[in-house]
């Protein structure tokens, strides 16, 4: 007999593989975003965070298109590391916004501040939404195993079976539309979080979005008008 908490009797693993490039359009997206933000929002030079997400996410497009049961621990490693840099210069780019407003707020520009604002904000959301679907249930590559890690996230096609084709499983998209409502309701809509990793994970997420919406897009609109 299993011991509880440890596996779990995977759920809808019909597919054999993941492909990785919406994840990889994702990055992509967040690096042209990066463009849109002044030079003195970014971490170091505009061209540096694209060049280095870029460096990082094109060779494991080509290496590793889709994602294996038995994918090799440095593409795993390799992914990790390139949304957690992600990560890393959005959230720099925001400090660096909030330190702009709070010291030099009445020289900013309205306009200015809302295209950053609002970049900044659709980053976040994409970056969580890679690091759901990179976390969850062990990674993409654990989830098409016939045996894995107990689920982090409990969608309604989960507890609703019926619902949902029994070969059904969580892709991208889902994690990116969990990420996007939990953005935007600041809570869960519908899908729980059930470990505590994937609670925290939500929390910061919501609290990096209520701080772009509530002091930098709100002061944006308080310039403009």
């Amino acid at each position: 007999m299993k011991q509880p908490g440890k596996k779990a009797q995977a759920w809808g693993v019909a597919a054999k593989s993941e492909p990785r490039w919406p994840a990889s359009l994702a990055i992509v997206v967040c690096a042209l975003l990066n463009f849109a933000l002044p030079g003195k929002f970014t971490m170091g030079p505009v061209w540096l965070v694209p060049l280095l997400e870029g460096a990082i996410v094109v060779p494991l497009t080509i290496a590793s298109p889709r994602r294996l049961p038995q994918e090799s621990r440095w593409s795993q490693i390799a992914a990790v590391v390139l949304i957690a840099f992600a990560n890393l210069a959005n959230f720099v780019s925001l400090g660096l916004l909030i330190r702009e407003i709070v010291f030099n707020g009445k020289n900013l520009n309205g306009a200015e501040l809302l295209v950053s604002s609002v970049a900044i904000w659709v980053t976040n959301v994409i970056v969580f939404g890679l690091w759901y679907w990179e976390l969850d249930r062990g990674g993409p590559d654990d989830r098409l195993r016939p045996e894995h890690a107990a689920p982090d996230f409990l969608f309604p096609q989960m507890s609703t079976p019926g619902c949902a084709t029994p070969s059904w499983t969580p892709s991208f998209v889902d994690y990116l539309y969990v990420a996007f409502t939990n953005a935007t309701a600041f809570s869960p809509t519908d899908t729980m979080p059930l470990s505590p990793w994937a609670k925290m994970l939500m929390l910061v997420q919501a609290t990096i979005s209520l701080m772009t919406i509530a002091i930098v897009a709100a002061r944006a609109v308080n310039i403009l008008s």
